[in-house]
Parts: C-alpha cells; sequence; structure tokens
C-alpha cells in the first residue's frame, strides 16, 4: 500500500514528540511471531514512544518461539520479557502453566471481550480472519461457508492444515463448533475433494496461480495481493470468520516487568491500533479504521471461540481431522 511507508512516518513522529510517557527505562526482550519488517517497526514505535528502553528482539514462526522458550524453560533460565504470537491457544497453555503475568491495569474497555483474556494474562492486538479465497476465473461466486459444498467447487478447494498451522486450527475448531455447520462442513469438504495441506501462503499462491480456484486463507494474503494485481477476490463469509488475534503476554519470569506492561500498553492503545493498520491488518480496536481492501469493523462477523476449550480438544480434534484429510 502506497501510503504505508508515510502513515508509519507519521506514528514515529507522533510517538517521538511524546504523545506516550517514557518513564519505563531498562533492557525488554521480545520473542515474536510477527513478520520481520512488522517487528522491526513495532520496536522502533515503541522505543519512539519510549526511549529510555532498549529493546532486544527474536523472531520466528510460533512453533520455533516456543521450542526456543520451552529449551530455555528446561535450562531453568527463559529470556524473554514479553511474547506477542500467533495465537490465544498457545498463550492458554502457558496461562495453565503458570507461565504469565496478569497486567490488571490494562485498558482494554473499548475492546470486545470475546477477544481479550478475562483474567488479563494475555491481550489481542489485532484481527486475522480466515475466509474464502477465489480465483477470478472460478465459475462460482462464494459468499458462505456451504457455498465450498457445491458442484462448482468439487476438487477445486485448498485449505491450509491444523497440523502445521495455528490459524488453521482455530478455523477448524470455529467452523466445527458453528450449529450450522460442525464436523458434517469438514466430511463435505472431504468428500468435495479438498485439499488440506502446509500453510496459508501456500493456499494464496495455489488460488492465484489457477491451480486451485477456492481457498480458505487468512485476509490479509489475498487483499494485497489483489491491490498488486493477483486475480483473486477475498470473501468474509455470511456465517461468520474465524480469527487469530496476535497477542500479547507478560511472562511471569519477566526482568523488566514494568517495560513489558508499557509495551503491552503501547499495543492497545490507539496509537498502536492505528500502527497494525498502517500495516495493513485489520485492528482489534473496534474505533480505529481497517486498512484498505477491509469492510468496516461493524460489517465483519466474528465466529464464536473459546480458546481454553480449544486447547482442552486439541489432540482429539486434529485426530479427527487427520481421519478425513490424511497427515
Amino acid at each position: 500500500m502506497h501510503t504505508t511507508k508515510a502513515i508509519l512516518t507519521g506514528l514515529l513522529a507522533l510517538f517521538a514528540a511524546g504523545t506516550v510517557s517514557a518513564e519505563v527505562t531498562g533492557r525488554l526482550v521480545l520473542y515474536t511471531s510477527q513478520p520481520n519488517a512488522d517487528a522491526q517497526q513495532t520496536v522502533d514505535a515503541f522505543t519512539a514512544a519510549h526511549p529510555g528502553v532498549q529493546v532486544e528482539w527474536f523472531r520466528e514462526g510460533t512453533t520455533a518461539v516456543m521450542a526456543k522458550l520451552e529449551a530455555e524453560y528446561a535450562a531453568g533460565a527463559p529470556q524473554p520479557d514479553v511474547l506477542l504470537i500467533a495465537d490465544s491457544v498457545t498463550m492458554e497453555g502457558l496461562k495453565a502453566q503458570g507461565r504469565l503475568m496478569t497486567h490488571e491495569s490494562a485498558d482494554i474497555a473499548a475492546y470486545d471481550p470475546a477477544t481479550m483474556d478475562p483474567d488479563k494474562f494475555w491481550f489481542s492486538t489485532k484481527l486475522i480472519t480466515t475466509g474464502i479465497v477465489y480465483n477470478t476465473a472460478a465459475p462460482m461466486v462464494p459468499a458462505s461457508w456451504s457455498d465450498l459444498l457445491k458442484a462448482e467447487a468439487k476438487d477445486q478447494i485448498v485449505m491450509p492444515s491444523p497440523l502445521t498451522s495455528g490459524a488453521a486450527t482455530i478455523h477448524m475448531v470455529s467452523l466445527t463448533g458453528h450449529p450450522d455447520l460442525g464436523w458434517a462442513y469438514y466430511e463435505g469438504l472431504a468428500a468435495q475433494g479438498a485439499l488440506a495441506q502446509g500453510g496459508n501462503g501456500g493456499v494464496q499462491t495455489a488460488v492465484a496461480g489457477g491451480e486451485k480456484l477456492y481457498g480458505m486463507v487468512v485476509d490479509f494474503l489475498p487483499i494485497r495481493a489483489k491491490a498488486e494485481g493477483a486475480p483473486v477476490e477475498f470473501v468474509f463469509p455470511t456465517e461468520g470468520v474465524s480469527y487469530v488475534t496476535e497477542p500479547v503476554a507478560i511472562l511471569s519470569t519477566a526482568q523488566n516487568p514494568e517495560a513489558a506492561k508499557a509495551f503491552v500498553d503501547f499495543l492497545l492503545s490507539r496509537e498502536g491500533q492505528e500502527l497494525a493498520a498502517a500495516q495493513g491488518y485489520l485492528p482489534a480496536h473496534p474505533d480505529v479504521a481497517p486498512p484498505p481492501g477491509f469492510p468496516p469493523r461493524s460489517e465483519i462477523r466474528l465466529l464464536d471461540f473459546d480458546p481454553a476449550r480449544a486447547l482442552a480438544e486439541d489432540a482429539q480434534n486434529k485426530l479427527r481431522f487427520t481421519d478425513l484429510f490424511g497427515g
């Protein structure tokens, strides 16, 4: 998006001008699954608002981040103060293990309670929804999830696997928990010959290239690709969309909890949410305008999702999925 750089420059100037208090100091260690460019922009914006904090950050996919963290726990030396990773199910696991610190003073009054931990151990920073992408050469324009069960979509569906993608896991749980869809819907997808493998990037590539005509994918990939000329459209289905929220949390072992709280507060602030929008993501804050290509937040219906239940039922859900689609 041609305006992104200008927006980010303006936000950094605003932070540097002292719009956010800069009382916290010291070293802050961040582990994140954000893309490198997004992580750098986030750190730059935070340190512009809090110049007394020196941020050290490590970036990898959520699975790799968690593997590194687990190794550090095993050695008795967890390094990060704060985590900014892909999904709330992972955060629920850390919460259940007593590895997160509550941030009681975090201001989440403006947010949808369904997107936040009620005990304030983790906080959603954006909404990355999963809907339907279709190639503009497709014979049918889908409007609902059930449209993928029509004859026109037979053998033309691709989707990420919950065995490799956290967003796909949440998507599976959300759709199978819907009263009008359930596991019967996934059985129908299997009967349609839907291909389930890999992550969201592969889905986007397959549909944009015409290898498949329909796919389940995270929103920003086709929206950005369309803006760059790819022959794709993205649909927010009428039943609703599943979502991951890139939650942030403070570890109970944080060595600089005050700076960690300031980092959380920054991400939840209007300025932090405007940064997410400038990066091309749907903000979690309902009053911050979405980026170009997205409908108004009020027009996007979110499917119900219970991360604690998803964590408890994870193994049996993935086994059921494997029975339908293979490993």
